[in-house]
């Protein structure tokens, strides 16, 4: 069989782009594997560490700050995600028309992602303070008890989540009206002329049309979710006790304070499997719900 060679061409052009990737990309996620099997600490060299199997991964399994921590950042990354594309998709919809002023408020909305995950930290810290914090004095002045926002462990995680919302809400609400704005207009127009309700058009035919996108977008959100570090750090410090102590930190722990890189390395690893099998799934449920979308299209477009 010949090959030809200007079929070749483009791919030549792109193997020394893609070795280099490829290399960048393995290279570490090889190192941290080989590291998750090593009974190793930051005094040693790499090569001088003790090989030790598996032992590492069984010793998470049977630790209880490791299982706290893991239940942390599922309730973390899911409440966050739920109540972001709930609120971030209703405001999408809320303000799909032609409004005055429709491109400040845009402006206006996105300006939390632009803030520093550190400077929010600090902000909601001081605003959560339970003396001087914005929140509490509004309590009192409203003749409430004031809440210990982080220095209980009931509300502690709650907090964070807030304050997550505040800040990442914009990005589903810019995604979602985007998304929401390059919808077919035929497909719409045939369910009003078939008479649908404005909540019939949102369930039965603006969701539907916009589920590829949201999607991929709560995907987006749930890996970030998931690794999440800076805000927490800075809020709780993980604490009180291990109420918000969610993995990426008891990984940074881990390997800074408890100075065991190779059981760091372990809950990388099986946190990098839990989202890789949480892609997996939902670039699954993605395609399933764009032969749904186009279905509906062919539908309307026939109509």
């Amino acid at each position: 069989m010949r090959i030809n060679p200007n079929r070749m061409t483009p791919y030549m052009f792109l193997a020394p782009a893609a070795i280099i990737m490829a290399f960048a990309l393995l290279y570490p996620i090889g190192y941290m594997v080989y590291a998750s099997f090593l009974d190793w600490n930051p005094s040693q060299r790499i090569g001088e560490a003790d090989w030790v199997g598996l032992r590492n991964y069984a010793n998470l399994l049977q630790d209880e700050s490791f299982r706290e921590s893991f239940f942390v950042t599922i309730k973390f990354a899911f409440a966050v995600v739920t109540l972001e594309m709930i609120i971030g998709v209703g405001l999408a919809l809320l303000l799909d028309r032609n409004i005055r002023g429709m491109s400040m408020l845009r402006t206006i909305f996105i300006l939390p992602m632009m803030i520093a995950p550190i400077v929010v930290g600090l902000m909601w810290r001081y605003m959560y303070h339970p003396t001087v914090g914005i929140f509490n004095q509004t309590l009192k002045s409203w003749g409430f008890e004031p809440i210990p926002w982080l220095s209980d462990s009931n509300w502690s995680l709650i907090s964070i989540i807030i304050a997550d919302i505040w800040q990442w809400t914009p990005f589903i609400f810019i995604l979602a009206l985007a998304a929401l704005q390059s919808l077919p207009r035929s497909a719409l127009e045939a369910a009003r002329i078939d008479g649908a309700t404005g909540w019939q058009q949102i369930f039965y035919i603006k969701i539907p049309l916009m589920m590829p996108v949201l999607i991929v977008t709560a995907l987006l959100r749930l890996i970030d979710a998931f690794k999440v570090l800076e805000v927490i750090l800075v809020m709780t410090n993980g604490g009180p006790g291990l109420s918000t102590e969610i993995m990426s930190l008891r990984i940074a722990r881990t390997a800074s304070e408890f100075r065991e890189l190779g059981v760091a390395a372990a809950m990388s690893n099986l946190l990098l499997l839990l989202l890789f099998v949480l892609t997996v799934g939902m670039f699954i449920y993605n395609k399933i719900q764009e032969n749904r979308a186009a279905r509906i299209r062919k539908v309307a477009e026939e109509a």
